[in-house]
């Protein structure tokens, strides 16, 4: 029997894959397309995520910068511009890689972790037991695994099989178009990299333009073709199911900006993608017994803002120790179930973001006052700040002690000062293993019963007030010091009795 079989290979079941081995678990990854699309989808990783794939070793392979990530001066909510230079701390950090470039790294890494991928097999049915689920296979293999998690994306095999509903909206007011595309170096400004457009102006790169007709975005990306997508919301959906021309959307920014753009296609495999409305939508429920769901599996949302992988791969990042605790054995009770208590809530407020900005990029004469009053709003630090957090997912707050401050809270990036040269966190966190960093030396004795699941590092913190932090697997702060007691606490209700 298997311990753990992973639907889907993408960048979410990949990453959970990775983490499960890191922990000890073999897990399998099934996939039903026989080998990678290259299809473009996602640009890049905006978010928290970053930080998390630099704790993970994995941000200077994606990046190619061995330097550790760096947060970003600018970003947009919503077709605003947001000066994050205002802020005392940014948290927004971005990678601009993309999702095909991002899923062949995590590919390489779960293949260095022994992670074998089964590409062409297609899950057709499966059956729940008390000790096991059995999955069968479009040519009628059977597997039968301790555990399933369902990676699968929004239109999820695994999720519609274990008869998880997944309520929410769906829309069809909106038409996108987005397609890859050369113009000439006349349109372009030198100064910024916009599209110069007469009659209109510049059309600022890697932003949303709103006019009162709809939504334009240029995206330059160095080393690779440029991106134009518009959004129109037309008085009546088009129910055109002909594949988009490069034609149809010249003719869409030329109905956005009220003026025409000279775009050619791209040389090789280009995109031309238009999409009719879109999803909002949770699954009812992130756990069916053995079963479970990851990333767009449990939750689809509008793409404005880029938060989908930010949001999934945590997913996957936060199940991926609690699954391996609970298949090894060492699992307190309940501890599987906190990741739907910890992440349901975490979507939540990614959908209130999406839908938020899909609101303030309409059109109409009211939406146009209503975003008057909000470019005033975010001259204050004090509103930049919160959205900046809001979006990058540094205001996440797992259920915690109260008394605690760092508790629940994504750990600071500290640096260890022992006998050696300084260690940074994110040296010290690629093994996906609980840390206890202790700059007294007093509370290692303490952890000693828990030495085989939690590693000890003793030295001066750089970074941090506290004099002591214990880090759970996903880089999330389990407790910062207090006594002997909270300690021997918070190592039980996160990682079991001693040994």
């Amino acid at each position: 029997m298997l311990d753990v079989l992973v639907v889907g290979a993408g960048p979410n079941g990949l990453m959970l894959a990775c983490e499960l081995a890191l922990a000890g678990v073999h897990p399998v990854v099934l996939e039903r397309r026989p080998a990678p699309t290259g299809e473009p989808r996602a640009n890049g990783l905006v978010g928290q995520v970053v930080r998390l794939l630099d704790r993970r070793g994995l941000y200077t392979r994606l990046s190619g910068d061995s330097a550790p990530p760096a947060p970003q001066p600018a970003f947009t909510f919503g077709a605003f511009p947001l000066d994050l230079t205002m802020l005392d701390e940014n948290p927004h950090y971005v990678l601009g890689v993309p999702q095909a470039q991002l899923e062949a790294g995590l590919a390489a890494r779960a293949a260095e972790l022994g992670v074998e991928v089964r590409r062409g097999h297609e899950v057709v049915d499966l059956h729940q037991g008390p000790d096991a689920v059995e999955v069968v296979l479009a040519d009628g293999t059977r597997l039968t695994s301790r555990f399933v998690v369902g990676a699968d994306g929004g239109r999820s095999v695994v999720r519609r099989l274990a008869g998880i509903d997944f309520p929410g909206v769906t829309n069809d007011r909106s038409v996108s178009r987005t397609a890859t595309v050369t113009v000439p170096g006349s349109t372009l400004d030198p100064a910024t990299g916009g599209l110069l457009v007469p009659g209109f102006g510049v059309v600022p790169p890697f932003l949303h333009t709103r006019t009162p007709r709809g939504l334009i975005a240029w995206a330059p990306f160095p080393g690779r073709p440029a991106i134009v997508s518009t959004t129109e919301w037309p008085d009546a959906p088009a129910g055109d199911e002909s594949p988009m021309s490069l034609a149809e959307l010249r003719a869409s920014v030329a109905r956005v900006l009220g003026a025409d753009v000279p775009f050619g296609a791209s040389e090789g495999p280009g995109l031309l993608r238009r999409l009719t409305g879109g999803n909002t939508r949770i699954a009812a429920r992130y756990r069916d017994g053995r079963v479970l769901l990851a990333g767009d599996a449990a939750h689809v949302h509008p793409a404005i803002g880029g938060p989908g992988l930010n949001l999934g791969l945590q997913d996957a990042v936060n199940l991926g120790w609690k699954l391996a605790a609970t298949v090894r054995g060492w699992a307190p009770e309940g501890l599987l179930d906190t990741y739907e208590t910890e992440r349901r809530p975490v979507a939540e407020r990614v959908v209130m973001s999406t839908q938020a900005q899909s609101a303030l990029i309409g059109p109409g004469d009211d939406i146009t006052g209503l975003r008057g009053l909000f470019a005033e709003l975010l001259r204050k630090p004090e509103v930049t700040g919160h959205i900046a957090a809001l979006m990058s997912g540094a205001d996440v707050a797992y259920p915690a002690d109260p008394a605690d401050p760092l508790a629940g809270r994504c750990a600071p990036d500290v640096v260890v000062h022992g006998g050696g040269a300084p260690v940074r966190l994110a040296e010290l966190t690629r093994t996906a293993r609980p840390l206890l960093l202790d700059s007294t030396g007093a509370y290692a004795e303490v952890a000693a019963g828990w030495r085989d699941r939690v590693d000890v590092v003793t030295g001066p913190l750089e970074g941090t007030a506290a004099t002591a932090l214990l880090v759970r697997p996903d880089c999330f702060v389990a407790w910062s010091a207090g006594d002997a007691g909270t300690l021997r606490a918070a190592l039980t209700g996160h990682f079991g009795g001693p040994r």
